[in-house]
Formats: structure tokens, sequence, C-alpha cells
């Protein structure tokens, strides 16, 4: 494991990682060697970095088909993530997965789903499984503002409640369900107002402040180690490019670049770079750029799986 001079150098290190990674993902999915729809993160990576920061390596994270932050700053391999996406056997699920159902067991990655919401009730069940073993081990579900919509969600927070499960809820609230704005779908902005209700922890943060968010984070996963419980926190952020794919979609009409601007001038990337000594973040850059281009070539060089394999694991 890498030895970083300070918090915010390791913070820096898991956001850089993955704003690169999916950079490069968006320049080479236009070509077609990535055989999966690619849902990115950019802009979005400091949650995942923020949270995951306090993960233990048996403990577990859920993610999103927006997931490749929440797999990375587990833990997940980079090698087994870009051949996935390309469609190849040594991939995380050896081809079969794509982009939106990343996993890694091993690194406590309880998987990504495609269907909205769903990974959730996922999550509480393996925090049950927890307090059931008399383990000080905690789950993160990480979700977006869309998820909070679902039935399952309000089902997931009563039940995490009514049994004091070891779990984090995690709303990454862009604002945005595809491409319908928060304001054509809640009656009033008080989410984490309602989650309060069921008598659990929860705070919102309005900026992206990763070092707020990775304190507060820090704080709240101590006490569920010690069997207090769930808690919630709601993370306002801003999704850089388009629902699904590579492109910026500004002139799409559903939101304005007006307030990409405003977000994008806060770049946790970018800021948190700045504060770094100079020498420490250009040799953090230096080994990120060598792992995402031995990645590509790994995935490249890797074979497709077999025609005859196209069955297996499968039981319906």
């Amino acid at each position: 494991m890498t030895e970083y001079s300070s918090l915010e150098a390791r913070l820096y290190a898991s956001i850089a990682l993955v704003r690169r990674a999916e950079e490069v993902i968006s320049e080479i999915y236009p070509s077609d060697k990535i055989k999966s729809p690619v849902h990115l993160a950019i802009g979005q990576e400091y949650i995942a970095a923020a949270v995951i920061d306090h993960l233990r390596e048996t403990d577990y994270a859920a993610g999103t088909y927006r997931g490749h932050g929440v797999y990375l700053a587990k833990g997940g391999d980079l090698n087994s993530m870009m051949a996935e996406l390309y469609g190849k056997k040594t991939g995380c699920a050896q081809g079969r997965a794509g982009s939106m159902h990343l996993v890694e067991a091993s690194k406590g990655v309880i998987g990504m789903s495609a269907v909205v919401g769903t990974g959730i009730p996922v999550a509480v069940g393996h925090a049950l499984a927890i307090k059931q073993q008399r383990r000080n081990d905690v789950v993160v579900a990480f979700m977006g503002d869309g998820s909070t919509e679902e039935g399952c969600f309000s089902e997931s927070i009563n039940f995490a409640a009514l049994h004091k499960l070891p779990i984090l809820f995690v709303v990454e609230n862009n604002r945005l369900a595809i491409h319908e704005p928060l304001h054509k779908r809640w009656a009033a902005d008080t989410l984490t107002e309602r989650i309060a209700t069921y008598g659990i922890p929860a705070r919102r943060f309005l900026e992206p402040d990763v070092l707020a968010i990775h304190e507060h984070v820090g704080k709240v996963i101590d006490d569920m180690r010690t069997e207090a419980g769930p808690a919630f926190i709601e993370c306002h952020t801003h999704r850089w490019y388009e629902h699904v794919g590579p492109c910026e979609d500004y002139d799409q009409g559903y939101r304005s670049l007006e307030e990409g601007e405003q977000w994008r001038a806060k770049d946790v990337y970018v800021t948190l770079g700045q504060s770094l000594d100079e020498k420490e973040k250009a040799q953090i850059d230096q080994d990120i750029e060598a792992s995402i281009q031995a990645a590509v070539e790994f995935a490249e060089q890797s074979p497709f799986p077999a025609a005859e394999e196209l069955y297996n694991y499968v039981y319906a």
C-alpha cells in the first residue's frame, strides 16, 4: 500500500485515480472497444473517496451503475475493471457484467446494479448478516437522489433503523434523475429532514467539502462499529457529463451551463491537488497515469470469453 504524507494526499490519490481513469474511458469509448454503456462520475468522485477512506477490507460497499469510484476506492483492481468494460474474460466478472455491475467480493465490493435503488436492500441484508454474526464491520450503500423515490429506499431505511443495523446510507444528490431535475420530482427539498424522522443521524452537505465529509463520516462509522445503528448523509454534487456516455450535454436544455461552471470552479480534484506538495502530487499523478496505461494495455491484450462459455453461471 502506498504511503502518503497527509490525509489530503491520500484523498487526492483516490479522487485522481477515478478522474483520470474515467477521462481515459471517455476518450476510448467512441472507438467501440468498450463493450458496455458507461455512466461516468466525473465531478462526483470526492464523495466515495471521503467515505470509503474509513472502511476496512472486511467492510462492504454497494454502489450504483455510476460505480467506478466506489469500486476503485474500495480496492477494486483497475486492470480487472478495465477488462470488464472491454468485455474480456480477465474482467472482474469475466466480461459478463460491464460497467454497470462491477463486483469484487474479495475487497468487499458487494456489486453495482443497473436497476435504480435495488442495491440498497442488498446492502441492508449484508448489514443484517454482520449484526447477526456479531462482527464490528460496517456497510456503506451509495445511491443517487433518484433512488430515494423507489419504495425499497424507505423500506430499507426503516428496517435498518428498526434493527439498528451498521449501515451508512450515502445519497450522491446531483439533482438529476437521468434528465429530470429535482424540482420537477420533489414537492419539497427536505430529504435529510425526512430521514431524521426515522430516528437516525442525518446530515446534508451542500458544498463539495471533502475534508468535512471525511471528518463527519469517520465519527459516524466509529459509532456504528459500537452498535449505534445506521446513519445517513446527503451530499449535493454535480454530474459533469451526460447521464450515460462520454460527452457533455448542457445544450440539451434540462440543466444550465452556468450551474456546471459554478460546480467546476469548486472541483475537488483541482483544489485538493493545489494544496499538496508539488513533488508528491507529481509522483501521484505519474503513478496513476502509468497504472491506467497498464490497465488499458491489459484489457486490450486480454482474450474475450469463448463462445462455449456463454451459458456458464446461468441458472434460470
